[in-house]
């Protein structure tokens, strides 16, 4: 991360539900980016594939079309193409998209 963005703009750390889920986040302006122990796992970003925070749960579920696991406050999809497992969750807020994060479910 260092060597693509450079220092980050804040770090700060958010605990899970469980006391071992405690995460450092590391803030650029391409996104958040959540680490345990040495790796990356998640990454919270403002728009991907066309959809942003704040659009419509409809734009969500268009874009992702049959692949989208609907949840009711939140939708899951898997990602394909990588060398491991990546999934997206898009959160709601009010029928809205309040955040959208990219994860690696297996980590």
């Amino acid at each position: 991360m260092f060597s693509r963005f450079g220092p980050p703009r804040t770090v700060y750390t958010v605990r899970g539900q469980e006391i071992w889920q405690d995460d450092v986040v590391f803030v650029y302006s391409a996104g958040d980016f959540y680490i345990y122990r040495d790796r990356v796992w998640q990454i919270s970003v403002q728009s991907v594939f066309g959809m942003k925070v704040g659009d419509a749960k409809a734009v969500a579920l268009l874009v992702l079309g049959e692949n989208a696991q609907d949840r009711g406050s939140y939708l899951l999809c898997d990602i394909g193409g990588f060398s491991w497992p990546m999934s997206l969750r898009i959160n709601f807020d009010a029928e809205k998209i309040s955040a959208i994060y990219i994860f690696r479910p297996d980590f």
